[in-house]
């Protein structure tokens, strides 16, 4: 693949469409992300989303900036441990996304120590060595180019800061990956169009998972953006995997 195509899914585009067929996906799912996430995963994704935030080493005070932050879960639960002396910098590139973790947020009682801004997680708008911890959650693999995107993130944390992706990966067991990939792909796009009304928005979400760098691979390419360290923890068999970046 030349360096100006990309894929969506399966197909290969020019770089420069990503975006926009990207963008028109979450348009489509935002009102029933959530009811969707909690079918699809049989609510485990709550699960993996608190078990990222319990290794951030996020604590009362910390400046915090969730990139592709969705409806907020990780923004709410890092709302809860920065306190009233710290804050948390709510992004995501799609309108549409960011409207339902915003009214969700500010429902839900979190408003005093948020903010909230479009961004793109490739070119971020924030100064350099600023935050203590930025979150990915399920948003990588949207990513036009994840090297740029992890670059700009390495270049706004701290030193001493750390960066959580947490992704749907490559199961590890043969027998798992099997039943993945039949549910995954016989399943979820059915469960898209049941439910939102929208099969092809579901069937780009499952193909985009098996292209996403699988564990190391991703570990290698954190790696090569700048971080220090990093490191990796498989969840649910390497179904989804939470990899840690440094920055010393």
């Amino acid at each position: 693949m030349n360096d100006k195509v990309t894929h969506f899914g399966f197909r290969d585009i020019p770089k420069d469409q990503k975006s926009k067929l990207v963008g028109e996906v979450f348009h489509s799912v935002a009102n029933q992300y959530d009811v969707m996430n909690d079918v699809m995963s049989f609510g485990a994704h709550r699960l993996w989303k608190r078990y990222a935030v319990s290794q951030s080493s996020v604590k009362a005070g910390s400046t915090v900036l969730d990139v592709a932050a969705g409806s907020g879960d990780l923004s709410s639960r890092f709302c809860d441990r920065v306190g009233p002396t710290g804050r948390v910098i709510v992004t995501d590139i799609n309108e549409s996304m960011l409207r339902v973790g915003r009214d969700r947020l500010i429902n839900d009682g979190y408003s005093k120590n948020l903010n909230f801004g479009l961004a793109d997680a490739q070119f971020l708008p924030f100064q350099s060595n600023f935050f203590d911890c930025i979150s990915i959650s399920f948003g990588l693999r949207n990513v036009t180019d994840k090297s740029t995107a992890l670059t700009s993130m390495y270049r706004c944390l701290k030193p001493g800061g750390r960066l959580l992706v947490l992704e749907f990966s490559t199961p590890v067991l043969p027998l798992l990956a099997k039943a993945y990939d039949q549910y995954s792909f016989n399943v979820i796009p059915k469960m898209g169009e049941l439910i939102t009304g929208d099969k092809a928005s579901y069937q780009y979400l499952v193909e985009s998972i098996r292209k996403h760098p699988a564990q190391n691979e991703l570990k290698n390419l954190m790696l090569e953006s700048g971080f220090d360290h990093a490191r990796y923890h498989n969840l649910t068999g390497g179904v989804v995997a939470l990899h840690i970046g440094y920055k010393y």
